[in-house]
């Protein structure tokens, strides 16, 4: 389903790409989303990073309070998708200034 059609949605990507800092990010994003959807798409890019990094559903889950069904269709993204979670990874990764931390796991045995 191509969801990027319209002027509405060429108006959205021209905004993204206008941004220029965090604030800019957090003050557009702020207004663009309520609090939960910020915070579904916060989860998701958590639970992409934990994906690429092998760990168990079943971490990430405790990890990230994400649901299995959350996981597995952010892993069907990474999977199958379009590319952009591990496009932005890779990007955030390559970042020497990036602030690529957060969420560490303990391997389950």
């Amino acid at each position: 389903m191509d969801v990027f059609h319209g002027e509405g949605a060429q108006l959205l990507i021209s905004a993204l790409l206008s941004l220029r800092t965090e604030e800019d990010c957090r003050a557009f994003l702020e207004d663009l989303m309520t609090g939960k959807e910020i915070q579904e798409c916060c989860q998701r890019i958590l639970v992409a990073r934990l994906l690429r990094e092998k760990q168990v559903y079943s971490a990430i889950s405790a990890a990230t309070g994400a649901s299995t069904a959350t996981i597995s269709r952010v892993n069907r993204c990474c999977s199958y998708g379009a590319g952009g979670y591990q496009m932005v990874l890779d990007r955030l990764a390559a970042d020497d200034g990036c602030a690529y931390t957060g969420i560490t796991i303990s391997k389950e045995e």
